[in-house]
């Protein structure tokens, strides 16, 4: 059969889409190979944060403070040091003390059965009483970061009984720069200012122990141990030539002294920090009626009365000298009613346990004693 043109052109029109349809369909097939290929190649889109719903953070606790840090968080003094107690049976709260300055007030506990045997830098030192180590109210205050600890020593009653220290309490008046001394009938009561610094040179370098009038007391109780290396300083009438010559001394080589003052001759408050100013009387250092000290002249409450006006302009009570040495029962009325515990006389002797407190004796120091002789007396 004859094929016409005409079908020969449908025929080739035929195929032509046929091949068009094939490449098409071969393109769509490509494309969506590679569509596949690439979402299964390409990397996982990262999921996006979902922030979780805000919970309110708890206040942090406040580390409590110390009962040492309570007490310089209300201190206004720059110097201010806590100064804390430690040791077996010591439950006292810390007190203030002020860095430089000599310690004003260090407890001195009791406990039955054992004797108190003071302060001490450590527990070593407590352990076995170094004396060198020993603190009390002679010593100036020092700290780290406002802070001290003081560790307590104790001893028992057989040992405080066994050391037998008899406390030599010195007794000094006036001074001068004159190596024959002064020419008057109270010759015996001037020291020579060289000898008096050589005196202090040998308890300074000797590293004696000083004791705190309320140790003294404390330690004629049997309750508080003092070594037999201890030493009182003391001068009467707060003389010129003492505030001029030897106060200076007592300070340069630190050395705690009291000076017994005449109210009503002299109201300047202390020398310097080394000078515990305290009671010679008020108006009592004359003569009464019988030729002897007003002490024994006059009652007891004449006796109170003038000794509170001392403490008043002195700011202290604790120990009064009597003008002259004269004392008796009345007199000793008269101290008790003023509230003052110790009374230190001109008689001689050394304080032991069991001394009368209100007849403290004393170490006479004379013009002309030497080194040697201060050494012989004290140790």
């Amino acid at each position: 059969m004859t094929t016409t043109r005409a079908q020969r052109r449908r025929r080739a029109s035929r195929r032509v889409r046929a091949r068009r349809t094939l490449v098409a369909a071969l393109a769509v097939a490509l494309i969506a190979g590679a569509v596949t290929a690439f979402a299964l190649t390409r990397p996982e889109a990262p999921t996006p944060d979902v922030a979780a719903p805000a919970t309110p953070s708890a206040t942090p606790t406040p580390t409590p403070l110390t009962p040492a840090q309570k007490l310089l968080a209300g201190a206004t003094d720059p110097y201010a040091c806590a100064v804390s107690f430690a040791g077996d049976g010591i439950a006292l709260d810390p007190q203030l003390e002020s860095e430089g300055s000599r310690y004003q007030s260090l407890p001195i506990p009791r406990a039955a059965g054992r004797v108190f045997a003071g302060w001490y830098d450590t527990a070593a030192d407590a352990g076995v009483l170094t004396t060198a180590a020993r603190l009390n109210g002679a010593d100036l205050v020092s700290c780290t970061a406002h802070e001290r600890v003081l560790h307590a020593g104790w001893t028992t009653p057989e040992r405080n009984a066994a050391e037998d220290a008899g406390i030599p309490i010195l007794m000094y008046h006036q001074f001068t720069q004159k190596p024959e001394g002064e020419d008057t009938w109270l010759h015996g009561n001037y020291v020579y200012v060289p000898d008096f610094d050589a005196q202090m040179a040998h308890i300074q370098q000797g590293a004696f122990y000083q004791p705190t009038w309320d140790e003294i007391s404390a330690f004629i109780d049997g309750a508080l141990f003092l070594p037999k290396h201890s030493v009182v300083i003391t001068d009467d009438d707060a003389d010129s030539t003492w505030l001029q010559w030897a106060a200076p001394i007592v300070a340069q080589r630190q050395l705690m002294t009291t000076s017994f003052v005449i109210t009503s001759a002299r109201t300047e408050p202390t020398p310097n920090p080394f000078v515990l100013q305290r009671s010679h009387t008020h108006d009592m250092h004359r003569a009464g009626p019988n030729g002897k000290g007003r002490m024994v002249n006059d009652d007891a409450a004449t006796i109170a009365a003038d000794l509170e006006q001392s403490a008043q302009i002195l700011g202290a009570k604790e120990v009064v000298a009597y003008p002259f040495g004269h004392y008796d029962e009345t007199t000793k009325e008269g101290v008790r009613q003023a509230g003052f515990e110790l009374g230190r006389t001109i008689e001689p002797g050394y304080v032991r346990i069991g001394t009368d407190k209100l007849a403290l004796p004393v170490i006479r120091i004379n013009y002309g004693t030497t080194v040697d002789e201060l050494a012989a007396k004290i140790g």
